[in-house]
């Protein structure tokens, strides 16, 4: 019976070409097949897609990115920055973790159910979040500063209202590609603007705890 089943099964850790090693050691290797794609990838982590993404918000006017690139709705860089802007609040004596992912959830939910009403595009939940999320870089140097000088003044406002716009330049660019729309920038940019400035105000004039 044993003969009839290995004869029939290969269970000697091959697949067609590809072969895994063998033994107690092997089980804490990372060896894998030749063509099975990275853990990371394989968890929706590109990094290549994040750092062109990335580069696409910091510099919205040069951006050149692919369909594939586009189509990609990865959260890992907007929970990263989200956590990066929370940590210098908290370093500016101010707590808003919770603030940050309520309005980021209930903002986000909100846009989401816009976008799709002005097109015929579809676009799903997570690719919108990614976006927004991408686009909340720009905001992030705004907390860091705060750590060091007050920004409840002309400089502060002045530097949080370019980062607003930064942002909301390069969000509306994302949806307007993504949507396929025309001569409506502006109306995507409105919520959006709105949408960033809470999280200037968490920056700017919340007090600092004792």
């Amino acid at each position: 019976m044993d003969t009839q089943y290995s004869s029939q099964y290969d269970v000697s850790g091959t697949l067609g070409d590809n072969t895994l090693s063998t033994g107690i050691l092997a089980a804490f290797s990372t060896s894998g097949y030749s063509n099975e794609p990275p853990l990371l990838e394989e968890l929706g982590i590109n990094f290549n897609h994040i750092k062109l993404k990335t580069q696409a918000v910091l510099n919205p006017r040069g951006r050149s990115i692919t369909p594939e690139v586009m189509a990609d709705s990865d959260l890992a860089g907007p929970i990263l920055f989200c956590l990066i802007f929370g940590t210098f609040l908290l370093l500016a004596g101010k707590v808003h973790f919770g603030y940050i992912y309520g309005v980021a959830l209930f903002g986000t939910i909100s846009l989401h159910f816009f976008f799709k009403l002005m097109s015929e595009n579809s676009i799903d939940f997570t690719r919108t979040a990614s976006v927004i999320g991408y686009c909340l870089l720009p905001l992030v140097p705004i907390s860091f500063v705060g750590i060091f000088l007050d920004m409840n003044n002309l400089i502060g406002y002045t530097l949080s209202a370019l980062s607003i716009f930064w942002s909301t330049y390069s969000a509306s660019g994302f949806f307007i590609a993504v949507l396929k729309l025309d001569n409506v920038r502006a109306l995507i940019a409105y919520p959006l603007a709105m949408f960033y400035s809470v999280f200037v105000l968490m920056a700017i004039f919340v007090e600092k705890s004792e």
